[in-house]
């Protein structure tokens, strides 16, 4: 027997097959884990869209940690030099290289290894005392850079070494520093990471999430420890007192970023 179906009911019957359609569509494309929404017509030409859910898993926190550690400096490098005054250029070189060469001989003999002396500038300049453009005379500077490993004589060490260079001696910079900081930094990476585990555990609760595991961990390159540096001349150098010495502390900073995923 034909069945006979009026306007009306033609017209629910095609509303239940685009709905059947658009479940299927979005059954299909949760189940590939796609993020794009599908899309279903209704027969005139008309997109009806739906929100698929995203992917399990993507969730993700991103947080910084940073560790900081403190050590005693165990050297201290400075800029040692001589500079002298001569009416030629030959005069004045020669009694620079007279006097840097008892600088060094004075260090050596009080225990600085040959390694950490280095010659590290020289300079000659006229000097005018007229605006003739004819030189008076000429300034002769060398430069040395020292290396003192025992701190508990290095200001003996500095007394000595003006002493020697007489009231040519200079000093353009004094730096206290930590000759190996591998140890110190491998604590600070733990701080870091540390610190880093605690505020991603602290987002997570706030959350009402689980905190995952580690997806990536980057590290920023370490902070150089701060060095205090001081310019000083000594004008009496026949007189002057063994240097004091406080080597103070210095701290070393390590930071991390960490990418953890959330349950």
């Amino acid at each position: 027997m034909a069945v006979q179906f009026s306007p009306v009911q033609r017209a629910a019957a095609a509303g239940v097959a685009s709905a059947g359609l658009l479940i299927a569509a979005f059954a299909i494309g949760a189940g590939q884990g796609s993020a794009a929404p599908a899309a279903a017509s209704d027969g005139a030409g008309n997109a009806a869209l739906t929100a698929a859910a995203p992917a399990a898993g993507t969730a993700r926190i991103t947080v910084t940690g940073t560790g900081n550690v403190s050590g005693v400096p165990n050297q201290l490098s400075l800029s040692m030099g001589v500079q002298t005054n001569a009416g030629s250029v030959a005069s004045a070189l020669r009694q620079a290289n007279a006097a840097a060469r008892s600088v060094t001989a004075v260090l050596r003999r009080s225990g600085v290894a040959p390694a950490d002396i280095q010659t590290s500038g020289l300079s000659i300049y006229p000097n005018y005392s007229t605006s003739s453009g004819v030189p008076s005379g000429y300034q002769v500077s060398e430069q040395l850079t020292i290396t003192l490993r025992r701190l508990s004589v290095a200001g003996s060490q500095i007394s000595a070494a003006a002493r020697a260079g007489g009231n040519a001696t200079t000093i353009d910079g004094v730096s206290l520093n930590l000759s190996d900081t591998s140890t110190l930094l491998g604590s600070a990476r733990e701080k870091a990471v540390a610190d880093a585990k605690a505020k991603a555990a602290a987002y997570a609760r706030a959350l009402g999430r689980p905190l995952g595991p580690v997806l990536s961990m980057s590290e920023a390159p370490p902070a150089l420890p701060f060095q205090p540096v001081a310019n000083a001349a000594i004008p009496s150098p026949s007189r002057a007192p063994s240097v004091p010495v406080h080597p103070g502390t210095q701290q070393l900073s390590v930071t991390v970023t960490v990418i953890f995923a959330l349950g």
